[in-house]
């Protein structure tokens, strides 16, 4: 396999691209300039050494402290935390410009063919709210996908919660609402939805 074959397959690999777009993809790189084939290399290469996972809300990010710079905020509203699917719907939710709480990334939605949260961080979410409590949570908002895997995960872990939430704190636990049209991804909305989507939770 050559070089340009074995490039559009492992474009292939990237989330909702196809055989064209991963050849459009390849033969951009193959008019673009030396300079920034070496650029996308060496950006490539450093994704291992330089990004981390944050301790607090596990995103990904670059920077040398154990939180990343929404967790290190003092600024960021600790009373509101979002549980996310992942960093690109955390990512869109701040594009919004709505949300000034804090974060959790769950890893995923649950799979509905298993039923099964493997890989979904659903014990560190537990194992944090004692502490997120003491410096004033009153509101957890399950931000999924508007889609049955969504739904799915927000009904799990909304009762996953009510069990390990202690039963003498208000903890007030609520979803986006229906500013999301029903099967739309998160991070596919636009700011005014998702501000509309936070605006309406319940």
């Amino acid at each position: 396999m050559d070089t340009i074959d074995r490039l559009t397959q492992l474009f292939q690999k990237f989330p909702g691209i196809g055989p064209r777009q991963a050849g459009r993809f390849v033969q951009y790189l193959l008019r673009s300039s030396p300079s920034l084939r070496r650029e996308l290399a060496g950006a490539i290469r450093e994704l291992g050494g330089s990004v981390k996972q944050c301790a607090e809300c596990f995103r990904y990010f670059a920077g040398s402290g154990k939180a990343c710079d929404i967790c290190a905020n003092p600024n960021r509203e600790r009373t509101v935390l979002a549980v996310v699917a992942s960093d690109a719907d955390l990512a869109a939710l701040e594009y919004s410009a709505t949300y000034k709480g804090v974060y959790f990334v769950l890893g995923g939605t649950i799979s509905l063919a298993s039923e099964k949260m493997n890989g979904l961080r659903l014990k560190q979410l537990l194992d944090s709210l004692p502490n997120r409590i003491e410096r004033g949570l009153s509101e957890v908002i399950l931000a999924f996908p508007a889609n049955p895997e969504g739904d799915a995960t927000a009904t799990r872990i909304r009762e996953e919660l009510v069990r390990g939430l202690p039963s003498d704190k208000q903890i007030k636990i609520t979803a986006l609402g229906r500013g999301l049209s029903t099967g739309s991804e998160l991070e596919y909305a636009d700011a005014e939805t998702i501000a509309q989507a936070l605006g309406n939770r319940r």
